[in-house]
């Protein structure tokens, strides 16, 4: 069984310096960060209340009152600690460091004498624990509660936390199992399945990977266990507090659970359950050697990412159980693509690339993260999407109760805000996304063209380079050796999907031809500290089509540059957006508007639109519908797209990333 190195990549060290990223990180360290501790303890004005300090208050005796917020409310406090644990590897900040010690003394208190931890329960229903997996979360709290326990040790070397949560997993281990006497179940929500790995890698206590991996394998078995807990509260739930229908095994679903994974063909239900349990089974794949579990990975793969995933790299088309839906059924207004899917999917893509190198994994991890993810934070950093649209019309949003999910402005705090603190540790610790390297081999694979400072553990011995980039405005990265072995060496550079294999490799100040093997361009030699590598994929304009198949663009096309998706806003190009058109042919221009939110390139296309006016001459009494042979002629005018990420952050608006082809005759 090979040994987890968490949270080093197989034995990496990595300092992210890059002008594009460190502003992020930047925004997460000195506003995120305090805004959400705001947040958490209810001191937003004109902000849903989080309730999530004042429970663990309550469940740890220091005050009186009932449990309030969500079934899963101290998720929110694990994220927010498991963000500041990566922010202190970083960046020690001792009062930041003291504040994170009194929460963890809190969180201390509030566990039960035989381990238990879950302020719902605690406070709410203590003779309820166990009884409603499929609903109640006390699991899925549980796992990020380590998550969080694992980057804090790491950062500190401070164990509280994760002796606190080593003592939870131990009683979980008593009461869940196969053997007589305990529970066979698993919880309706994954997450404690991936945290268990880390749990293991910072313990390397066994008996955690093996609890992960009893999860992973009773999920599905028969009889289906989600179903018959629900018959024994004979149907009732706590979130309509009424007894329900009781569910079939084939509605099991929904939650990943009406066949057992290595079956499971299809991305199917609850997109963040999903991709959570993916990122698990891959974890497993990789440490006990288990085929039908890689199998499995590279089929669910190969569904969420061709054939359900949006351009921008959010998945769950549906605000019905924020769910998955059908191959290729991608709407765009009404749309779900929940920030924390994209985050889900984003570790499942490292996961994978931790299994097998294949630059497909980091060109959708990519994706999700310059466009789906950053896009859902404001760039204040104390306003958040959950839902992020590929097209909002605000009238709508406000008016139409299908809609009202989708919002036009980033809101402060949400009830549920499980996005907010999970795009904060996910930037916190986005060091970890950048390379991974296999000492066996001694091979560094260069994923995300971040500028870092890196170093690597080889069985060659140590290597260790600094990476500048230009991206995203510029294809250009240069590499620097500071530190190298005197036995040849491996860097495989991924070849960007974007830049469709044409990439320019100069070593040493000379054009270098290169092998390409799973997507990545590879070099192997003995380096020397000193040596350089200038990395050029080509950064051009695009306009992209989808598959026929996505009916919501028919007809449509999106504009691509690098990594970054493009939109439409109304700021820029008035209203009622979807009367626009862009010409095919005509090359779209891009250049950069340094007054543009901080600064970033920009796109102008030619296009045409709507003749309007005679519409409006009468509108009092016109008709809505006209024949077609008195429409009148379009006219021309200049399109103006902004980076998707952008969007939203100077006036609400209308926004469209699909816009229509313009076919008009001699055009």
């Amino acid at each position: 069984m090979e040994k987890q190195v968490s949270g080093k990549l197989g034995g990496c060290e990595v300092r992210v310096r890059d002008g594009f990223w460190d502003t992020f990180a930047d925004l997460v360290r000195e506003t995120v960060i305090p805004y959400q501790w705001e947040a958490l303890n209810d001191r937003i004005p004109d902000a849903e209340p989080s309730y999530a300090i004042r429970n663990f208050r309550i469940a740890a005796g220091l005050e009186a009152g009932e449990f309030g917020g969500m079934v899963f409310q101290d998720s929110d406090v694990a994220k927010w600690l498991e963000a500041v644990g990566y922010s202190l590897a970083k960046h020690p900040d001792a009062e930041l460091e003291r504040t994170a010690d009194e929460v963890i003394d809190l969180v201390a208190m509030a566990q039960q004498e035989d381990g238990y931890l879950n302020t719902y329960f605690t406070v709410k229903a203590p003779d309820e624990r166990w009884t409603n997996l499929h609903e109640a979360h006390e699991l899925y709290c549980a796992g990020h509660m380590m998550e969080a326990a694992v980057a804090y040790y790491e950062a500190t070397g401070k164990r509280k936390l994760l002796d606190v949560m080593c003592r939870f997993a131990d009683y979980i281990a008593d009461v869940f199992g196969t053997e007589p006497g305990k529970l066979r179940g698993y919880d309706g929500h994954q997450e404690i399945e991936l945290a268990l790995v880390k749990l293991y890698g910072a313990t390397d206590e066994v008996k955690y990977l093996n609890l992960a991996q009893y999860f992973i394998d009773e999920r599905g078995a028969e009889p289906n266990f989600l179903v018959e807990e629900c018959k024994q509260r004979e149907g009732y739930s706590i979130w309509t507090d009424k007894k329900m229908p009781i569910p079939t095994a084939p509605q099991m679903a929904y939650n990943q659970a009406d066949r057992p994974v290595r079956e499971q063909e299809t991305a199917t239900g609850h997109s963040v359950r999903a991709v959570y349990m993916y990122t698990a089974m891959a974890d497993l794949a990789r440490l006990t050697g288990d085929q039908g579990l890689l199998d499995a990975c590279r089929r669910l793969w190969a569904n969420t990412t061709t054939k359900q995933m949006y351009i921008t790299g959010g998945i769950g088309s549906t605000h019905h159980g924020e769910a998955f839906t059908f191959d290729y059924d991608l709407p765009n207004d009404t749309v779900y693509a929940e920030t924390c899917a994209s985050i889900g999917l984003i570790f499942f893509a490292q996961r994978m690339l931790k299994l097998e190198a294949k630059s497909e994994y980091a060109d959708v991890l990519e994706r999700a993260l310059y466009n789906n993810v950053i896009g859902s934070m404001s760039q204040d950093g104390k306003h958040y999407f959950y839902v992020n649209p590929l097209e909002v019309w605000p009238k709508a949003s406000e008016l139409n109760p299908g809609r009202r999910h989708v919002k036009a402005v980033r809101q402060k705090w949400f009830g549920c805000s499980c996005c907010p603190p999970n795009v904060a540790r996910l930037l916190s610790s986005l060091n970890d996304y950048i390379y991974t390297s296999s000492a066996s081999d001694n091979t560094v694979h260069v994923h995300l063209f971040i500028g870092s400072e890196a170093s690597f553990t080889l069985a060659a011995g140590q290597i260790a380079f600094t990476q500048q980039s230009s991206l995203p405005w510029e294809g250009r990265v240069r590499f620097e050796l500071t530190e190298a072995p005197r036995e040849a060496v491996t860097l495989a550079l991924r070849i960007p999907a974007w830049c469709h294999g044409n990439a320019a490799l100069i070593l040493n100040g000379t054009p270098t031809a290169y092998q390409t093997e799973q997507g990545y361009a590879v070099v192997s030699r003995v380096w020397s500290p000193g040596d350089t590598i200038i990395w050029e994929p080509e950064l051009t304009v695009q306009l992209t089509a989808s598959h026929p198949a996505i009916r919501a663009n028919a007809g449509k096309a999106a504009i691509e540059r690098g990594p970054l998706v493009y939109c439409l806003e109304e700021i820029d190009n008035g209203a009622l957006l979807p009367a626009l058109s862009i010409l095919p042919g005509a090359e779209p221009q891009s250049s950069y508007d340094a007054g543009l939110l901080g600064g970033a390139v920009v796109i102008t296309a030619e296009g045409r639109a709507d003749e309007r006016h005679s519409w409006q001459q009468a509108a009092a009494d016109s008709h809505p519908y006209r024949p077609l042979a008195q429409q009148r002629p379009s006219s021309p005018v200049q399109l103006k797209a902004v980076p998707y990420y952008l969007w939203g952050n100077r006036q609400p608006g209308e926004m469209t990333v699909w816009i229509r082809i313009n076919t008009e005759a001699g055009e």
